[in-house]
């Protein structure tokens, strides 16, 4: 499965806004460091099923978790 452009910038954009490093998001999300770097460096945007769920699943609940928050503030 290809990640597409939009998928890493909204990836890349929610790294920021919480502050993780390379290595603190592939811990949280499972995915290798030297797979995260190949992304971004867009030198491997066709990965796994599975890697691609990782990313997008942590990204949606990183949205969630965003918006369950300032629902409540």
């Amino acid at each position: 499965m290809e990640l597409t452009e939009s998928q890493v910038m909204a990836i890349k954009r929610k790294r920021g806004e919480l502050d993780l490093s390379i290595t603190a998001l592939a811990n949280t999300t499972k995915v290798s460091k030297r797979t995260l770097i190949a992304i971004f460096k867009h030198e491997h945007r066709n990965v796994t099923k599975t890697t691609f769920k990782k990313l997008n699943d942590w990204l949606i609940d990183e949205y969630e978790r965003t918006a369950q928050h300032e629902t409540i503030i």
